[in-house]
């Protein structure tokens, strides 16, 4: 059975390995571990195709260990359990260790995680993780603070052109244009494994020792960019296209959204994101802002994809270049805590309607005062919350937008409060 080009040009030395230099060039973090010979446990964090097994491999074998392979999507507690056993056994026929290489880490529970500890603390063996997601977030902290984090990048291009041309020499010399060597550098994003699959694909199209750029293309098709739909990427890309809208950069908000689609987000996601930054970023300083948040999302509804997703384009370009304000959410949190913090103070007997005779008896909407029937449709010094809290003012709307005129109307009615016959607690 031949085996893949991904694994038959997988290096069998550190010095045949690419990319990293973070991490490997002279001085630094794991180039110094190199050196001394004396591993410590790790986690690699990086996205696909970065090197994380590769490089696992190499430094066990760099420092004489035996190298066991696990992938938490298979294996569970039994697995881990006869790695423990293999490696006490391989130390007492050799003398030597082991490093046991635990691939897509954060698959494993916390009980499954926890399963390690003992055994990398008796020195069993060296516990190296790999993980595409956030260690923060996917790994317990037990298991983080005895194991130090590596955080892998994507290959630049110059260590992809490299990977590239020992996949050519492995297969025979096979040639290629410079277009069809720009397809396939875009379409590995940053990965390895990618790109030499790629070509290994795209060969079975080359004509006379020759790839072109059209055999490419068959091959590489829709899709190529790097997007993990719940992992880390995602986040990180959600987080980019908020910031460029808070930041009013309707073209890095444009980038970021469709970046999104076209590594295949769910776009009423992202029309979820665009109405939640429409209030939490513009609220009131453009209230047109969630208006038309709200009919992107239908239109996209209607539409579907890939007509509906210029109306998210219009969505998030506007929401961008519109005047911005979190007073609505800053005060919306004020009140919250509030909220949380007092516990359910009773409704004021003159808020609170009176349908029945026996209501009116109780003094139920006693002292109420209809604003429409004050000058200017406003009750000067009428106290709105419960007895128990002295009234605040959460909402501070900004000077921007529309808020500007909010602002002066607010500030006219607490002229008014302080005319008023009736004054409000302070």
């Amino acid at each position: 059975m031949t085996q893949p080009l991904a694994e038959r040009l997988r290096p069998k030395t550190l010095a045949e390995y690419v990319g990293q230099q973070h991490l490997l060039a002279p001085g630094r973090a794991l180039s110094k571990v190199v050196q001394s010979g004396r591993l410590h446990s790790m986690i690699f964090w990086g996205p696909p195709g970065s090197g994380k097994t590769t490089l696992a491999r190499l430094l066990a074998s760099h420092v004489q260990l035996q190298f066991i392979q696990l992938s938490a999507v298979l294996a569970g507690v039994k697995e881990v359990r006869q790695a423990v056993e293999k490696a006490r056994a391989h130390h007492e026929e050799t003398g030597e260790g082991t490093l046991l290489f635990v691939d897509e880490v954060h698959r494993f529970n916390k009980a499954q995680q926890d399963a390690f500890l003992p055994f990398v603390e008796d020195g069993t063996f060296v516990f190296i993780g790999a993980t595409t997601e956030n260690p923060s977030f996917e790994l317990n902290n037990a298991l983080l603070s005895r194991a130090r984090v590596y955080v892998l990048k994507p290959l630049q291009t110059e260590a992809l052109r490299l990977v590239l041309q020992r996949g050519l020499a492995a297969l025979g010399g096979l040639s290629l244009s410079e277009a069809a060597e720009a397809l396939l550098l875009h379409a590995a994003d940053g990965d390895a494994r990618r790109l030499l699959n790629y070509l290994e694909q795209a060969s079975d199209f080359a004509e006379q020792g020759r790839l072109e750029a059209d055999s490419v293309r068959e091959v590489i098709q829709a899709g190529v960019r790097r997007f993990d739909k719940g992992g880390d990427a995602f986040y990180d890309q959600i987080s980019a296209l908020h910031k460029s809208v808070r930041g009013s950069d309707p073209d890095a908000a444009l980038y970021w959204l469709t970046r999104m689609l076209d590594g295949g987000a769910d776009p009423r996601y992202l029309a979820r994101r665009l109405i939640r930054i429409a209030s939490e970023d513009i609220g009131n300083a453009d209230p047109r802002a969630l208006a038309l948040c709200l009919d992107a999302a239908q239109a996209y509804e209607r539409l579907g994809s890939p007509e509906g997703e210029l109306a998210l384009a219009q969505a998030a370009i506007y929401l961008a270049a519109a005047p911005k304000s979190n007073a609505v959410y800053r005060a919306y949190k004020a009140a919250l805590k509030d909220v949380r913090q007092h516990g359910s103070y009773a409704v004021p007997m003159h808020l609170r309607n009176a349908p029945t005779k026996l209501m009116k008896q109780l003094g139920y909407h006693e002292g109420y005062r209809y604003a429409h029937d004050e000058p200017e449709g406003y009750a000067a010094g009428e106290d709105y919350f419960p007895e128990e809290m002295i009234p605040r003012q959460y909402y501070q709307p900004t000077a921007r937008g529309l808020e500007a005129k909010i602002a002066e109307k607010l500030a006219y009615l607490k002229q008014l409060d302080a005319q008023a016959p009736h004054k409000r607690r302070k």
